[in-house]
């Protein structure tokens, strides 16, 4: 099944466009995460987590001020999708399960009889442990862009290696953004967890695959027409894999969204920021890999003339 033949479209002639655009996206998110920065999950934050459904709606004003009273001032709450869901967090640490029993008695205690409820999950993470994550976690991103700049550079040339992991890290940043700035415009409740993370490694693997495969084509092609321009002949590969890159990203975006909105809270993180790394992936293999790669060919090439401009002068 092909969704587009025989196209002819100038995708690296407007790369200096989506330079820009990128940069403005990627500037406007970091301004945004350094202000407001994105809730840490209790995985690498530390502390207790209890998530609770109540029989009835209840007001999570109510709940703040039962839990002020009962020694947790400060308490993170809030609703998680209905008003019958609520999430209670608290870095407050103990030995065993002496915090989440003080908070399921409290509750207990205003609510049993009116309103009762169910404990859906409880969460302990002590503050060396989140630190540890929290290192492991940049650690992993670090880890993997390197692991892949060596392979590429090994199957390629260095510069499409180096064209990859830009556009890598360039979705990364972009993903980030897009968290910071939807987690401050609209009310998803995003947090940076470890399903975020096992998200950007995911993101990361399905990005270079995608560009892979225009790679592959590009060192076919430059076989095939040697004496052409390198542009012509990525613009060429490029729309040569654009039914493939479209039907391939967009059934597995399909399948991501379905997760972002019957998949639940403890799923939204993950889908949402996979989702979005779908989308900058696909883009960034045509206007960031492609493009660094063509650029330091027009570079290379510029050199070489003025330099034996130079000689026979």
């Amino acid at each position: 099944m092909r969704l587009f033949e025989n196209t002819n479209i100038d995708f690296l002639g407007k790369r200096h466009l989506f330079y820009i655009v990128s940069i403005i996206i990627i500037i406007i998110g970091m301004v945004v995460l350094a202000l407001r920065g994105i809730p840490l999950g209790i995985d690498f934050l530390g502390g207790t987590e209890m998530q609770v459904r109540f029989s009835n709606p209840v007001d999570v004003s109510e709940v703040r001020n039962l839990m002020d009273n009962s020694g947790f001032t400060g308490m993170e709450i809030k609703t998680m999708g209905t008003p019958n869901d609520v999430l209670l967090r608290t870095p407050m640490q103990a030995e065993g399960t002496v915090v989440s029993d003080k908070i399921q008695e409290a509750l207990n205690q205003k609510f049993g009889q009116t309103n009762t409820f169910n404990i859906q999950r409880t969460d302990k993470v002590g503050p060396k442990i989140g630190s540890e994550l929290r290192r492991n976690a940049f650690l992993a991103v670090l880890f993997s862009l390197v692991g892949i700049l060596i392979y590429l550079a090994f199957r390629f040339q260095f510069v499409y290696a180096l064209g990859a992991v830009i556009a890598l890290f360039h979705d990364v940043l972009i993903t980030i953004s897009a968290v910071a700035l939807f987690d401050a415009l609209l009310p998803i409740q995003l947090e940076f967890s470890q399903t975020m993370l096992a998200a950007f490694l995911t993101l990361i693997g399905f990005s270079v695959n995608d560009t892979v495969i225009i790679f592959d084509r590009i060192r076919e092609n430059i076989k095939l027409h040697k004496n052409e321009d390198i542009e012509n002949v990525m613009n060429r590969s490029v729309n040569a894999t654009l039914s493939r890159t479209i039907i391939t990203s967009g059934t597995v975006f399909l399948t991501v969204l379905v997760i972002f909105i019957f998949g639940g809270e403890v799923l939204r993180s993950f889908s949402f920021t996979f989702g979005v790394g779908i989308l900058t992936g696909t883009y960034s293999s045509v206007f960031v890999a492609s493009a660094v790669v063509v650029d330091w060919k027009h570079k290379v090439l510029k050199n070489r003339s003025t330099s034996g401009a130079g000689k026979m002068a």
